[in-house]
């Protein structure tokens, strides 16, 4: 199992309260193999940084994630539905492509840098200076984000059906060469992996401190792989795509950690609940 950061760790334990119970966090930590030091040092930057607040001390303390942290750490619920909506073969692509320019001010180098992160995030890949490419239809993500930052008159979207980059203009053939698609596919391979070793866990019915533990691997995991995917529709991808089987076997772990969650469930359980419907929708 990769080892999980400890901020990384602290955010994926929020509750849907958005607190975090530090018996619960210790417990979770030595299971994964941290040590005590190591999350107190966490929770300490977390807490000087604003990110969560501190009530109590040790293991009988209680975070609470500040109203920015949990706006950061809110689940991407929709490119969950996405991604599953595209395995299904539900979402077929209409051969456009969508395009976001940008020509921001030096002085304006802080929200250029926010926006051009916002679009990698979603999927973008750069064809040149200050122009990202995606086949999935970003517009109204990208617009807010420009608006909030304040550079939306410094931006530009439109659509094409014929983007050449160079003289390649087959979609297959721009995709393999805009994504490293064979990076990805060694994400979800690793992801399919762990989440079959986990399905067999679950299957043999483990405690409950164990069961958080899971959850915990499972989800750092699915994020590791899930984060720098672009959610390419299957016309511009390899057959077969190693995310299929991936995002399948994680929809029958959550199938089981759902048939009994936990009290005041962690807040991965709102993003999750999408995954394991995605068995029966």
């Amino acid at each position: 199992m990769r080892e999980i950061p400890s901020r990384v760790l602290v955010e994926a334990m929020v509750r849907a309260d958005g607190t975090v119970d530090c018996g619960d966090l210790y417990a979770v930590a030595g299971l994964l193999g941290m040590t005590d030091q190591q999350v107190r040092l966490s929770i300490k930057r977390l807490v000087t940084d604003g990110r969560f607040v501190q009530e109590g001390r040790g293991r009988k303390a209680l975070l609470r994630a500040t109203a920015e942290t949990r706006r950061r750490i809110e689940p991407d619920v929709e490119f969950v539905r996405l991604m599953y909506r595209q395995d299904r073969g539900d979402a077929p692509w209409d051969g456009t492509w969508h395009l976001a320019g940008f020509a921001i001010p030096e002085p304006a180098r802080a929200a250029r840098d926010a926006l051009r992160e916002t679009i990698v995030y979603l999927g973008g890949a750069p064809v040149q200076g200050g122009l990202y490419v995606s086949p999935n239809a970003w517009e109204d993500l990208v617009e807010a984000e420009a608006a909030r930052l304040g550079v939306q008159d410094h931006t530009t979207l439109l659509t094409s059906r014929d983007l050449r980059v160079g003289p390649e203009r087959d979609a297959r053939a721009l995709a393999r060469a805009l994504w490293p698609l064979d990076e990805i596919a060694e994400r979800h391979t690793r992801l399919a992996g762990v989440a079959a070793e986990h399905l067999s866990r679950l299957r043999a019915g483990p405690p409950e401190r164990e069961r958080l533990t899971i959850t915990i691997e499972l989800a750092a995991e699915f994020t590791q792989a899930m984060e720098p995917d672009p959610l390419l529709p299957p016309e511009l991808l390899p057959h077969p795509w190693p995310g299929v089987e991936a995002r399948n076997l994680v929809a029958r772990c959550w199938a089981q950690l759902l048939d009994n969650p936990p009290q005041n469930a962690l807040r991965l359980y709102e993003t999750y609940t999408e995954v394991a419907r995605s068995l029966t929708t």
